[in-house]
């Protein structure tokens, strides 16, 4: 099962540093991460993919995003 970021309603860099925090924590090969604005979308995806990340999914409903990214 995939572990979840909810950065719904902060600005970057807080979605960004939230996802590396859960990235570093090893416990999760997938994550999923909620934003709700362009911005943080274009750069948890970039900080994503600079770990060695995948993303795998980017999906919008109701102006939130779900960004699913995967290890490796």
């Amino acid at each position: 099962m995939a572990n979840t970021v909810d950065a719904r309603g902060l600005s970057c860099p807080q979605p960004v540093l939230m996802t590396l925090d859960e990235i570093k924590t090893g416990k999760a090969d997938e994550i999923v991460v909620m934003v709700d604005n362009d911005a943080s979308k274009e750069n948890v995806s970039r900080a994503a993919k600079s770990r060695g990340w995948k993303v795998a999914d980017i999906r919008e409903a109701d102006g939130v995003y779900s960004i699913t990214i995967r290890k490796g």
